[in-house]
């Protein structure tokens, strides 16, 4: 090899080993600025998308800055009632008031000492001003606040006045929604309070008397209740799933009968004889249903109720608690009698049961429940518009016709009859009488939806110390129908 050919391979094994050395470097430099890239084009994203978001969390402290330059804007109902709203005097100081005082409290809320409901969920929006540009400019050359975006609810006056009426002094909570859509048209929850004066509330729940007050808390989404025999709708579910000759069920009454030891009566020890599946559930027989459900596999009943959103988290982005469901595939027998009848260790809030009853009248379909139907500014032009959404099938849609069906027996010649059999309007629905001590005394439940063939409204009530105050669950329902269609 001569000195020259020598010095070329010298130099091309030179070139060789840079290059391998500098290959950590190189791939370090188009690593730096592919993240460089990625980190400008989730900027661009997060500007473009999702900064509004964000910003609109009901956990996002920074909305509130806004309200230095923004009058709060309104809350005001799917009929055009104004139920929250504001006012600024001459030194900038905005004061919130509610127009109806207690008949909207847990839904809409309340805006000192903290936020909770409408005026929590909506804060964002409240604190947004998209009034015409010349009046907004005007105002801030003038150092005045401008007019906040107003929240137009899902929520009903007539509805959500005839419940809060029909229910006086007791306490108890009533859910109305629109089972096509979810909208949520009524909701209430008693004992309430005054959200104009938050500062007395605070001051009585700091007191002696006031430290068990459970005044705060919504009944309707954050009570837990057992479901008492309107839960016999999930039972006849499973049952049906599991016989497929469910039709052909027959059972005789004698009013009262022991299962695995346990004493079952029918409500006052009436004797229903012999009955169908429909009259099981029109006339609320309990032993028929301890029949039933004792002869269920265990596991596959706790899979229909996991499958009806027990012990897990609802599509629902309020504030709730979590329904709850404990049998399981080797629980002792002796527990299913009192389980399959919806008493037991069975909970479940207003809310929840409403959904369940709501996805029956859709078909086995059900759509996510939600209070905010769209934002305008306060000349009424639309700023957003919120649409409904499904969360998906709870049953199939066979299943909720069967269902369907049995549930206007209910109310056409059994326990609901006295209220919806001669009303003017077709009702499907179940009748609950809970027990929730050993002293006989007991909640009553009604759930159950109007117009079945093609369902305008499903309303959930319950009604605590029935046994004291003799107010049923049915005839707050019933009013809430009759808003509806008189």
């Amino acid at each position: 090899m001569t000195p020259e050919e020598a010095f070329l391979q010298k130099d091309k094994e030179r070139a060789r080993n840079n290059k391998i050395k500098n290959r950590p470097i190189l791939v370090m430099t188009y690593a730096m600025v592919a993240v460089f890239v990625c980190l400008i084009g989730y900027i661009i994203y997060f500007t473009s998308f999702r900064a509004e978001i964000v910003i609109a969390n009901s956990r996002n402290l920074r909305q509130d800055s806004f309200a230095d330059v923004v009058e709060r804007g309104d809350i005001i109902t799917s009929d055009g009632v104004v139920i929250a709203t504001s006012t600024t005097d001459e030194e900038g100081n905005t004061y919130r008031s509610y127009p109806y005082s207690n008949m909207f409290a847990h839904v809409v809320g309340y805006e000192s000492r903290g936020k909770s409901g409408l005026e929590l969920a909506g804060n964002f929006y409240m604190l947004r001003s998209h009034i015409n540009i010349i009046e907004r400019v005007y105002k801030e050359l003038s150092e005045e606040k401008n007019r906040g975006d107003n929240v137009i609810t899902t929520i009903n006056y007539e509805l959500q006045n005839a419940a809060y009426n029909a229910m006086g002094s007791c306490n108890g909570a009533v859910v109305v929604l629109e089972p096509s859509t979810g909208k949520i048209l009524c909701m209430i929850s008693k004992p309430d309070y005054n959200p104009n004066n938050m500062d007395a509330v605070w001051q009585y729940l700091d007191s002696e008397e006031g430290q068990t007050s459970s005044i705060l808390l919504n009944r309707a989404t954050q009570g837990l209740y057992a479901p008492g025999s309107t839960f016999k709708v999930v039972t006849l579910l499973e049952y049906m799933r599991e016989n497929p000759d469910y039709a052909d069920y027959n059972y005789t009454c004698n009013g009262s009968e022991i299962f695995y030891g346990v004493d079952i009566h029918c409500s006052g020890d009436r004797v229903h004889g012999n009955v169908t599946l429909g009259d099981s559930l029109a006339y609320s027989c309990n032993g028929s249903f301890a029949t039933m459900g004792t002869s269920l596999d265990y596991g596959k009943y706790r899979e229909t109720v996991d499958e009806l959103l027990f012990n897990s988290e609802l599509p629902y982005d309020g504030v709730y608690s979590r329904s709850y469901f404990e049998i399981r595939k080797d629980s002792n027998d002796d527990e299913l009698p009192q389980t399959v009848i919806g008493q037991g260790n069975t909970q479940i809030t207003p809310l929840h049961n409403a959904m369940i009853f709501s996805a029956i009248a859709n078909g086995g379909v059900l759509m996510r429940p939600y209070l905010i139907d769209k934002i305008e500014n306060d000349d009424g032009v639309r700023v957003k518009k919120f649409h409904p959404s499904k969360y998906g099938s709870l049953m199939t849609s066979d299943e909720a016709a069967e269902l369907t069906e049995y549930m206007k027996g209910v109310c056409t010649y059994g326990t609901a009859s006295g209220y919806f059999s001669n009303c003017g309007y077709e009702v499907a629905g179940k009748t609950g009488t809970a027990e929730y001590d050993n002293n006989g005394n007991c909640n009553s439940w009604f759930v159950g939806f109007s117009n079945p063939d093609n369902p305008d409204l499903v309303v959930c009530v319950v009604m605590e110390d029935y046994s004291k105050y003799g107010i049923t669950g049915a005839s707050v329902a019933k009013g809430e129908f009759d808003a509806f269609y008189y």
